[in-house]
Parts: structure tokens; C-alpha cells; sequence
């Protein structure tokens, strides 16, 4: 029988989901997510684009430095600049890989490059060449493909191959496509670009028109032997494929598709629900895959069939994909043994003992307060890493006085280095006066863009985790804040967005 045939995935939700506006993730919080990946399975995680800022060469070459399977990339356009630095981040990595880029559209190299197609050609032939003498891994994309005329765009390809390139990516770069067209596409280069059997095409699809899972499946059918793709569908505009809905429509129709991964679905959950808290971007309830309804049933007729035969209405199970129906019956007199045994079962694994140790005080402040501790809550405490950014300032205690027929005030007391300041303001409601208190005290007038909140669990002792995003000079700052009190989570994530100014 013949075997299945293998296809790569490349996670770009530090790179090309970090550019969701509002969206401005820390170090610590890149690394928490490139750790996740990493037990999610994915074969290369694009880390960043070095060379665009200090923080972003940081966390490339941090994550390069922390990862033990999982192949690392960089980002560059084809500039020698930019490959060096691009180098420079990526060097220790166990995999490292270089992936430049230029456009190939006439739109594109008209309004943007402003350059002629025999510089075009010349230019991304010599920064694959370039990219070569640091690894024998580069990966060449010709930006705005889909848009490119065919006969140009081969002859740039066969010229990336010929300057050494290992994968070729043809990018939907503007979600223009459809997956008949796109298939002709990818066809047309296979039979056209001479050596293409002896380099991986990947393809990276962008959902404007919904249409980015349907083109990237199309391409894996085609031949596409990788997938580029993001956490939640994450990315600029519409987004981009969301990786966990591949994979498991893989998974479900093997059948159709007999393609092998080497994704653990099993983690999907936890790494959307990872990369949901830290990037601040809610998933929409009937999501698929991971979205809060994704496995609920509210019709008579469905749940009656679900009862009876799971199978009749649902097509994977929920722990396929790392949902469990268990809670956790700790309190707060339970030991740090069994509190570890359940993060475990869950699939989270701090990193360090001091991590453990973080993570099990939380969880013993909370079960002060709350008589059981769910999974849910487990999560949402160890996904909770406002902790990692530096603090300037932090909360000692609040008090507030509000009522529909008096002037809500709120007094908030911070720590600011070695003083604690006290400030006192009236706003239109409790959580508007503690805003105005703290910017008083943080000297930073900043104005309130977004603010979500969403109860963990069901019960009057939920926890509530509240988003908000932030806007000072001209930048957005996001926050977040956990805790079964709604005031003081507001205030937590107001004090986490504050934090990150400066």
C-alpha cells in the first residue's frame, strides 16, 4: 500500500500575527507561544522579522536559542542588510532558515519596488544566493504571486532555485485567489519551473475573501508540500489559514485528502486558548475547531442525536482536539504534587520551578476565594502573564464608591518604585474612575480604544478576564487583568497596558 504523503506546516503567528493591529506581543509572551508551538508540532515557527526592531531580533534569537526540534525563521527582504541580521538571529537554532522576499506583481513592482523585471530577477536570484552562504536552508517567496503574471514568475522561481533556494513559498498575498484557480496556478509552476521537484513548495494564503483554508487544502492537493499558516486564524486584514482547522480537516477526511503531519491535535486547544490570552484577540464563538460552540449542541433534534450516537452530528470529538469534560477538585488545602499532576494532564508545562511556583500561588489566592477550581480557571491562571511585563507600577488597593444617583469615585493606591501614591477621580461609572486615578498617578493620558470582558466559568464566583487595548502617543497598548472581583480585573488590565509604555 502506497504511504501517505507528508506535509510541513509553518506556524507565522509570532510574525505575521503579530501584525493583527492592536496586537504587541513582549518577549516573554513570544516565547511562551513559540514553546507551545513547539509541543503543538508544527515543523518551523517564523519567529519574527529581525530586522524590523530590537524586540523583534530579540525574540527570534531568543526563541532560536530555546527550541529543541522545532526549525526557526527569520524573515528578510532581499537585501543583504537584512539577511545578515536575519542570520544573526536565527544562527543557533536547531533548524535555521532564511526566508527572503520580493515582489513579482506588476502592481507591485510599479507602485512599491519601482523596479523593471530584469531587476527583479536579478535581485532575488542574488539575495538567495546571498542568504546561502550563511544555510543551506533559504526560502524564496515571490510577494503578491497570485497576481503575478506566470511567465515572469517562472523565471524568477527558476532563478531562486538555481541560487540555491530549498523552498519556494507562492503566497496569496492579498487573499485574491479561489481553489480551482489557485490549483491551475500551482500546476502551471510545476510543469514550468525547471527543478522544482528538488525544492518544498509551500503556499501562504490570506483569508480577504474567506478563502484561505479552501485555497491552502486545494494547494496541499495540488502537490503544495508545505503550509504556512497562523494560531487562530490570526494576521493583517482577514487573517490568515488557521493552521488548526488544516490540520483536522486533514485529520477528519483522511480519506480525501491521505496526507500525515506531525501536529498533536491533542494540543490545539490549549494553544489557541494560549495565543486567544495573550494577543488579546477573542475567538469568535462558532469558530471552528476552537471556538466556544464549536462542540455545543442547542437544538432538540441535535442533542437527541448526540445522545444517542455521537457521530450523527459530530464529525471529530472534542478530545480530538484537547477538550475534556473533567474538573479539578483541588482547594486550597491541596499540595503543590497534585496541583503539578493536573498542569500536566492539561498539557501546560511551566518551564522553570519558579514558574510552578508563580502559577501555584495563584492558584492558592484563588482558591481562597473560589470554593472549586475548574480546568477552565487552571488555564486562564497559568495563561495569565502579566507577571511578565516589567512593572512600574502595581496595584496595593482600591476602593470605590458608585450608584446610579451619586458620582461614581474610585481611590487607587499604586506602588511607583519605592512610594506608594494614592489618587482619587470621578467617572461616568466605577471602572471610567479608576482609568482617570491611575492615568493621574501614571502621568499618561492615555484613551481607552477596546475593552471586552468574559466570565472563565458559569457561577457568581467566576473569574472575570478582561482585554482592553490602550492608546498613547499614537501607539496601542494591550492588557489584560484575572481575578473573580470585575473591578479589580479591569484595573489589572488597565496597570498591564500601562506597563508596557516605555
Amino acid at each position: 500500500m502506497e504511504m501517505a504523503r507528508r506535509i510541513k506546516f509553518l506556524d507565522t503567528t509570532l510574525r505575521d500575527g503579530e501584525q493583527t493591529p492592536g496586537v504587541n506581543l513582549n518577549l516573554q509572551e513570544k516565547l511562551e507561544i513559540a514553546l507551545a508551538l513547539e509541543r503543538l508540532g508544527v515543523d518551523y515557527i517564523e519567529a519574527g522579522f529581525a530586522i524590523a526592531s530590537v524586540g523583534d531580533f530579540e525574540a527570534v534569537s531568543g526563541i532560536a536559542k530555546a527550541l529543541k526540534s522545532t526549525g526557526v525563521v527569520s524573515l528578510s527582504r532581499a537585501l543583504e542588510k537584512d539577511i545578515d541580521r536575519a542570520w544573526e538571529a536565527v544562527k543557533n537554532a536547531v533548524s535555521p532558515r532564511i526566508h527572503t522576499f520580493l515582489a513579482t506583481s506588476d502592481i507591485h513592482m510599479k507602485y512599491k519596488l519601482k523596479m523593471t523585471e530584469a531587476e527583479v530577477l536579478e535581485n532575488s536570484a542574488k539575495a538567495v544566493a546571498y542568504a546561502k552562504k550563511y544555510t543551506n536552508d533559504v526560502q524564496f517567496s515571490p510577494e503578491d504571486a497570485t497576481r503575478s503574471r506566470p511567465e515572469f514568475l517562472y523565471k524568477v522561481l527558476e532563478g531562486a532555485i538555481k541560487a540555491g533556494a530549498t523552498c519556494l513559498n507562492i503566497p496569496d498575498t492579498v487573499g485574491y485567489t479561489n481553489p480551482e484557480e489557485y490549483t491551475k496556478f500551482l500546476k502551471g509552476i510545476m510543469e514550468n519551473v525547471s527543478g522544482i521537484e528538488k525544492v518544498d513548495i509551500s503556499v501562504h494564503c490570506h483569508n480577504d475573501l474567506g478563502l484561505a483554508v479552501a485555497n491552502s487544502a486545494a494547494a496541499a492537493l495540488a502537490g503544495a508540500s508545505q503550509i504556512e499558516g497562523c494560531i487562530n486564524g490570526l494576521g493583517e486584514r482577514g487573517g490568515n489559514a488557521a493552521i488548526e482547522e488544516l490540520v483536522m480537516l486533514f485529520n477528519t477526511r483522511r480519506d480525501y485528502f491521505d496526507l500525515e503531519h506531525n501536529v498533536d491535535t491533542t494540543k490545539i486547544h490549549r494553544t489557541s486558548k494560549l495565543v486567544s490570552s495573550l494577543t488579546g484577540v477573542m475567538v469568535q464563538p462558532n469558530k471552528p475547531i476552537v471556538g466556544a460552540n464549536a462542540f455545543a449542541h442547542e437544538s432538540g433534534i441535535h442533542q437527541h442525536g448526540v445522545l444517542e450516537e455521537r457521530s450523527t452530528y459530530e464529525i471529530m470529538t472534542p478530545e480530538s482536539v484537547g477538550l475534556t469534560s473533567n474538573t479539578m477538585v483541588l482547594g486550597k488545602l491541596s499540595g503543590k504534587h497534585a496541583f503539578v499532576q493536573r498542569l500536566d494532564e492539561l498539557g501546560i508545562t511551566p518551564a522553570t520551578d519558579e514558574e510552578v511556583s508563580k502559577a501555584f500561588g495563584k492558584f492558592k489566592a484563588l482558591a481562597d476565594r473560589k470554593k472549586e477550581v475548574l480546568d477552565e480557571d487552571l488555564i486562564a491562571l497559568v495563561g495569565d502573564k502579566s507577571d511578565s511585563v516589567a512593572k512600574k507600577f502595581e496595584l496595593v488597593s482600591f476602593q470605590i464608591s458608585s450608584g446610579n444617583r451619586m458620582i461614581n469615585t474610585s481611590t487607587v493606591q499604586l506602588k511607583v518604585a519605592d512610594d506608594v501614591v494614592t489618587k482619587a477621580a470621578t467617572g461616568d461609572g466605577p471602572i471610567d474612575a479608576s482609568y482617570q486615578a491611575i492615568a493621574d498617578i501614571c502621568g499618561y493620558g492615555f484613551k481607552l480604544k477596546e475593552y471586552t470582558i468574559r466570565a472563565v466559568t458559569g457561577g457568581h464566583d467566576a473569574l472575570g478576564e478582561v482585554h482592553i487595548k490602550i492608546e498613547y502617543d499614537g501607539k496601542i497598548y494591550m492588557g489584560r487583568g484575572i481575578s473573580t472581583d470585575i473591578i479589580e480585573s479591569s484595573i489589572l488590565a488597565c496597570l498591564s497596558a500601562v506597563n508596557r509604555i516605555g
